[in-house]
C-alpha cells in the first residue's frame, strides 16, 4: 500500500469507534500522523486509546486528545494544542456525531425530545463548523493541498430516520460547498462524502431488533479507505465543493475494505 501521506498531519474527530475509527487506520496506512478525538478514553474496545493503538499498528502515529465536542472551549483546546505540538493540519474529517438515546427513528418531529436537535444538528453540524474555524489557520500553515472532508449521509438528500438527521445532514453538504468556494484561493479542498449503509458497531448491535441485513453493507475501514483514496486524489480540488459518493471513490481507486471487497452501490440511490 502506498505511504503517500508520510508526513502529513490529519485531524479525524469522532474517531473512537465507527467510521472515524476506520478513516484513522486508513490514514495511518498511507504514513499518516493522526490525532484521534472523542470522549471515550481508556482501555476498552471503543476508545481513542485502543483507536490510537490500531493506527500505530496501521503504521502510522496516532496521538489520542480526548474532547466532548459539544463544549466549544474543548474543540479550541484540541487545535491550540495541534498547533503548540506540529503547527499545521494536512487533513481535517469532520466525523464526530452523536446517536441521541434513545434514537430518533420512527414517528412524527413531535415525538421526540426537542433535545435530538442539539444531538443531531449542533454535533452533526455546528461541531463540525468549530472544529473547521479552528483547523483554518493550520490548514493555511501546511500550504495548498490540504483537505477538509466532512462525512455527511444520503439523508442529506432524502428522508431518514428524523426530520432533525436531514436537517443537519442536508446543513452539512451546503457548508460543505460554501466552505469550498471560500478555500479555493487558498488551494485547500472541502468535499462532503456519502457512504451508504456502513456496518457500524452501533449498526451492528441494533441490527436484529431493526431486522436490518448487513450482508451488503460497507465496512468502516472500507469507507476510510476510500476516504484515504479521495484526499490524495489528483483531481481533489476539481471535485472541492461536491458530494462524493463512497460508492464511486471506491470504485474509481479500486480502494477495498478489510474482507478485499469495494464499497457496493447503495440500494436507495437513485
Amino acid at each position: 500500500m502506498s505511504r503517500d501521506l508520510v508526513g502529513k498531519i490529519a485531524v479525524v474527530t469522532g474517531s473512537s469507534r465507527g467510521i472515524g475509527r476506520g478513516t484513522a487506520i486508513a490514514l495511518a496506512e498511507k504514513g499518516a500522523t493522526v490525532y484521534i478525538t472523542g470522549r471515550s478514553a481508556g482501555d476498552g474496545p471503543l476508545t481513542i486509546d485502543t483507536t490510537v493503538k490500531m493506527v500505530n499498528e496501521a503504521g502510522g502515529k496516532g496521538i489520542a486528545v480526548q474532547v466532548d465536542h459539544g463544549d466549544d472551549a474543548q474543540i479550541a483546546a484540541l487545535f491550540a494544542r495541534i498547533k503548540a505540538e506540529v503547527g499545521k493540519i494536512d487533513i481535517l474529517v469532520n466525523n464526530v456525531y452523536k446517536i441521541p438515546d434513545p434514537p430518533a427513528w420512527g414517528g412524527g418531529f413531535w415525538d421526540h425530545p426537542v433535545s435530538i436537535w442539539d444531538d443531531q444538528v449542533g454535533i452533526g453540524l455546528r461541531a463540525h463548523y468549530i472544529a473547521s474555524w479552528h483547523a483554518a489557520p493550520l490548514l493555511f500553515a501546511a500550504g495548498a493541498g490540504g483537505s477538509i472532508i466532512n462525512v455527511s449521509s444520503p439523508g442529506g438528500s432524502s428522508y431518514h430516520f428524523s426530520s432533525s438527521y436531514g436537517a443537519g445532514k442536508a446543513g452539512l453538504d451546503r457548508l460543505s460547498a460554501d466552505m469550498a468556494l471560500e478555500l479555493k484561493p487558498k488551494g485547500i479542498a472541502c468535499c462532503s462524502v456519502y457512504p451508504g449503509s456502513v456496518a457500524t458497531e452501533f449498526i451492528q448491535a441494533v441490527s436484529g431488533e431493526r431486522g436490518t441485513d448487513l450482508t451488503a453493507a460497507q465496512t468502516t475501514l472500507g469507507v476510510g479507505r476510500a476516504i484515504a483514496a479521495l484526499v490524495i486524489a489528483p483531481d481533489l480540488m476539481e471535485r472541492s465543493g461536491t458530494i462524493q459518493w463512497i460508492e464511486d471513490i471506491s470504485e474509481q481507486f479500486d480502494t477495498r475494505d478489510e474482507n478485499g471487497n469495494r464499497a457496493v452501490k447503495y440500494k436507495t440511490r437513485k
